[in-house]
């Protein structure tokens, strides 16, 4: 059996770390365990479960010293918070938009790769709450960051983009927006 078939089959050894990252990009990989064809539906519902519990747990860290700059290797954070290194590739990539007026070479980022990590705090509840994780925005450290106020302000902004508003519909009786005093139809509304 080819060693495509198979990883098809049963997706990437258990030691994600090994052999597979050589062919491709940590965050190439990433994607194609968490969202391609190399898992089954249970195996990848395991990944993203604990995915979310070590995601959770990073984030408790970084928000209990929200100014506090990180810098290392992609391995070197792995091992700074006990997890893989695809893991850390992921949790990287999801962090990515919410950092201080930069962003690391998520693409081609490696194992070796120099990353940091600053947090900018209202960048990153509203990306919490764009991604509908409850579960990271309703974090107990964010009280000590962002007041009550400030949070629900993010979240009514947020929520608010994503709804489309259209504006009031011109119906050919009614006066012409224009300002003339007659009808749409007869106006504006002639030729449209």
């Amino acid at each position: 059996m080819s060693y495509e078939r198979q990883r098809k089959r049963t997706g990437p050894p258990n030691s994600i770390q090994k052999g597979w990252l050589k062919f491709m990009a940590l965050l190439e990989t990433w994607r194609n365990l968490a969202y391609g064809d190399g898992l089954d539906d249970k195996k990848r519902e395991e990944l993203w479960s604990g995915y979310f519990a070590i995601e959770k747990g990073i984030y408790e860290q970084l928000l209990e010293h929200p100014e506090e700059v990180i810098t290392g290797t992609v391995k070197g954070l792995a091992e700074k918070y006990n997890t893989e290194i695809l893991i850390m590739t992921g949790f990287l990539d999801g962090i990515n938009e919410s950092l201080k007026g930069y962003e690391n070479p998520i693409e081609t980022m490696e194992e070796d790769t120099e990353v940091k990590i600053e947090i900018d705090p209202e960048k990153l509840y509203y990306n919490m709450v764009e991604a509908k994780a409850n579960w990271l925005f309703e974090l107990p450290q964010w009280d000590k960051i962002l007041t009550e106020e400030r949070r629900k302000e993010l979240y009514k902004q947020q929520k608010a983009s994503g709804t489309i508003r259209k504006g009031k519909k011109i119906f050919p009786n009614d006066p012409c927006p224009c300002g003339s005093g007659k009808k749409y139809k007869k106006c504006c509304g002639k030729n449209a």
